[in-house]
């Protein structure tokens, strides 16, 4: 290898300076969780005092493009203010100083506005004057609006918050302008506060939204402000009737933990009742949201007549021996009669209906401890049928490999054991069945967990329960 030769620089040659290859620092960057608060006012009073309490939303890292996270920042602390009259906002945002490191700066104001869009006001004081001059935003968008219930409900409700005549729960049609401006405002809440959820379609007008208005006394005129709401759809069922989806629903967290939600619920059976609709369906509920509604559907069934003889006879059929013993249990699901006439004069949906059967069966169970080995025992068997997608007290069909000449690696014979039970201990062997056992106990746990806690509830409510 011939190697070039250098010029040899000259006595009065300075020597060639080495050019510096610059790096930009690493920058870890930090979370929107960890910088980020919200905070819910409704006066400009409220803005900045420190006995206002930040709000807890969903994950704010997922309305950060990439990877959750802000970059270029150095001490960064962002306090959101949400007006809950005109449900503008404002961002205050502060920091020590900035940096283009290696992932650059992030744009502030556009990620922000993934998430409030066009309620987000540039400066502090053009938001706090929003609480006077959009002081009516409120009480002028429902004037259009259908009043479904004012006060308190038909009496199923035991909360003492909730009966307060200043409530009301309004029913707007989404494809009304008011209703559409609305509810672009109420977007930010939706994001921020209902888990994985996303804006409704704002041009379809078989969407309703059923607004929780607080209506204050106030020197001038009332003050109006929503506590909470939720966007219901309307959808044909074959040949000629309508079924109701509920989609989102949201009690504004400063008002969570007083019974508003299970006073919205309430108004939407009896909406759904009253303009009898096929049923009533829940699209994808959060775990909270779930045990509220079947609270508060347990109460209706429990003084629903028509399927007590349903009940009783599921409970005399469990509390005569020891289920847990026996190679075949009992299904333990309602008759086919008891869902339809639930359906049609509750409204209740079949599948939120068997939910509710084992709760009904648990709380006619007297004494629950001496038949928790049973009970226990009929849940197993729910949870597992389940999981297969099938009962397992039905016939099974079994793949068995058979020799033969014909086509030695491709044939096989199917047949159906009787009662469950495999016919070929050989058939199939799991090698996985110790950790499936495992889960389906702790799916099992989680059931029982679920159904106690919803019983004590609901016998606090009803102590006769």
């Amino acid at each position: 290898m011939v190697q070039k030769k250098q010029a040899a620089a000259g006595p009065g040659t300075e020597p060639k300076k080495r050019r510096r290859v610059g790096f930009s620092p690493a920058d870890a960057g930090v979370e929107a969780n960890e910088c980020i608060q919200i905070y819910l006012v409704s006066s400009k009073e409220e803005v900045d005092s420190p006995d206002i309490s930040c709000v807890k939303p969903v994950d704010l890292n997922d309305f950060i493009d990439g990877d959750g996270k802000i970059y270029g920042y150095q001490g960064l602390k962002i306090n959101v203010w949400i007006n809950s009259i005109s449900l503008h906002s404002y961002a205050d945002i502060t920091y020590q100083s900035t940096t283009n490191g290696d992932k650059g700066i992030t744009d502030l104001k556009s990620a922000l506005q993934n998430i409030f869009a066009e309620t987000i006001v540039d400066n502090k004081e053009e938001f706090l004057q929003t609480f006077s001059t959009q002081r009516d935003f409120i009480r002028n968008m429902v004037t259009d609006g259908e009043v479904m219930q004012s006060g308190a409900t038909d009496g199923s409700s035991n909360n003492a918050e909730v009966v307060s005549s200043d409530l009301q729960v309004i029913r707007m049609q989404i494809g009304s302008p008011n209703a559409g401006l609305l509810y672009s405002r109420l977007v930010p809440l939706v994001l921020l506060f209902v888990d994985g959820s996303n804006p409704i379609d704002v041009t379809d007008p078989d969407w309703h939204l059923y607004l929780l208005i607080e209506k204050k006394e106030d020197k001038e005129d009332p003050l109006y402000r929503i506590v909470g709401f939720t966007a219901i759809y309307k959808f044909f069922r074959y040949p000629d009737r309508l079924r109701m989806r509920l989609s989102q629903i949201l009690v504004l967290p400063s008002f969570q933990g007083k019974g508003l939600g299970t006073y919205l619920m309430e108004v939407v059976n009896n909406v759904a009742v009253a303009e009898n609709v096929y049923d009533l369906t829940v699209e994808e509920p959060s775990e909270k949201f779930q045990h509220i509604r079947t609270c508060v559907d347990i109460n209706r069934l429990l003084t629903f007549d028509p399927i007590k003889p349903a009940i009783d006879s599921a409970v005399q059929t469990l509390t005569k021996g020891k289920l847990s013993k026996r190679a075949q249990i009992p299904r333990f699901t309602p008759p086919l009669n008891a869902i339809e006439k639930v359906r049609e004069s509750l409204k209740i949906n079949k599948k939120h209906f068997l939910n509710c059967w084992e709760i009904l069966i648990y709380l006619a169970l007297d004494p629950i401890d001496k038949y928790m080995e049973d009970y226990t025992s009929v849940i197993t068997n729910h949870v597992r049928s389940d999981i297969l997608g099938k009962d397992i007290e039905t016939p099974k069909k079994q793949v068995v490999d058979v020799p033969s000449e014909y086509e030695p690696e491709t044939s096989f014979v199917v047949f159906k054991s009787l009662n469950g039970e495999e016919g070929n201990t050989n058939v199939q062997v799991d090698e996985n069945k110790p950790d499936q056992e495992q889960q389906l106990k702790e799916l099992v746990d989680e059931r029982i967990r679920e159904i106690k806690l919803v019983a004590e509830k609901v016998s606090k409510v009803c102590p006769k329960a």
